[in-house]
């Protein structure tokens, strides 16, 4: 059984991560500042599910985590400012939470004493626009001209805007700190990652968005056509990853995964997920229509042929039972979204 320290561990993944740890008999620690939406709830659902130490506390905090960090066979650092605009709108503090949050978790890590397994929760937005990735238009979506498998992990990184940019150097310094000072880290480029704890919001978690805002009769808007694509994946399908990265930490030491739904778990943003949501709630939806917004990508679907052939990973849940079980979980807890 292993000491785990999960950054971030009262938010949407976090959260899902430290109950499946504590019910395999590890001992998990998690550091969170509490500042995101449904963390509070999280952590006292946390504490329904087992012994788990709580430390409140910010990643640009270092000797905080530093001190979080001694003993740990394990650190996920999932803290982060994660919206796009947010970060056009203060740089700053997108830079300070991302680039030096995750610079403190790796010398928190270095300085632990036992070489803990880093794992980083990266983002596909490190791929940048991909301007030069041919996209043709079908009747409900869009798709890759010439990538049938998905964007892979040898795609030019070009950090596009502050968010990318913070994440992105994350990622470089997460993957650098394997070589330079052999420890073991490992960067995971998630994709659209979705699933029960998530209070999603329209600018970050926005299948959730969709489903919240669906149950409590809200109107959505919906930026563009509608016909964007992402490839979806189910949260317990991601932790099946952090879970490889945990007991087989030699495995994944210095490498970089795409974890996404891959080609064969996909949905178009509004023109596919909205008859989903009619169909589960019996009804049309209200929705408002705005222009495409800067730097949406028509297409993000991740090439995860690296993870299947290294690691035997593969996503299990398809999108349509995701919302589904979504939808459900969301139904039986409207007390909690204001």
């Amino acid at each position: 059984m292993a000491n785990v320290l999960i950054t971030g561990g009262a938010g949407f993944i976090g959260c899902n991560w430290a109950a499946r740890l504590m019910r395999g008999g590890h001992t998990v620690t998690v550091f969170d500042n509490l500042s995101r939406q449904g963390t509070p709830a999280n952590l006292e659902w946390l504490k329904t599910q087992g012994p788990v130490n709580f430390v409140r506390g910010d990643v640009r905090d270092a000797a905080a985590l530093a001190e979080a960090a001694k003993g740990q066979q394990a650190v996920y650092h999932l803290a982060a400012q994660v919206a796009v605009t947010t970060s056009v709108v203060n740089p700053r503090e997108d830079f300070e939470a991302n680039a030096l949050g995750t610079f403190n978790a790796l010398e928190a890590a270095r300085a632990a004493g036992t070489q803990p397994v880093v794992v980083y929760a990266s983002t596909n937005k490190v791929y940048g626009g991909m301007e030069d990735v041919g996209v043709t238009e079908e009747a409900t979506r869009y798709r890759y001209s010439d990538l049938p498998h998905g964007l892979p992990e040898s795609q030019p990184l070009d950090f596009h805007s502050p968010y990318g940019c913070s994440k992105g150097a994350g990622d470089q310094y997460v993957r650098d700190y394997s070589r330079i000072y052999d420890l073991p880290t490992v960067v995971f480029r998630q994709s659209c990652i979705y699933g029960l704890r998530q209070f999603g919001v329209e600018d970050q978690g926005w299948l959730a968005h969709f489903v919240i805002a669906t149950v409590k009769g809200r109107p959505i808007n919906i930026y563009g056509d509608g016909k964007q694509v992402r490839d979806m994946l189910w949260v317990d399908d991601l932790l099946n990853a952090y879970e490889i990265a945990l007991l087989q930490p030699e495995r994944v030491a210095g490498k970089i995964y795409n974890i996404g739904g891959g080609p064969e778990h996909t949905l178009s943003i509004w023109a596919e997920v909205g008859p989903l949501l009619e169909e589960l709630a019996g009804r049309a939806v209200d929705t408002r229509r705005g222009d495409w917004r800067p730097g949406d990508q028509k297409v993000y679907v991740s090439d995860i042929r690296k993870a299947a052939a290294e690691l035997g990973w593969r996503p299990g849940v398809t999108p349509q039972e995701g919302v589904r079980r979504l939808w459900e979980w969301v139904s039986a807890n409207r007390e909690l979204f204001n």
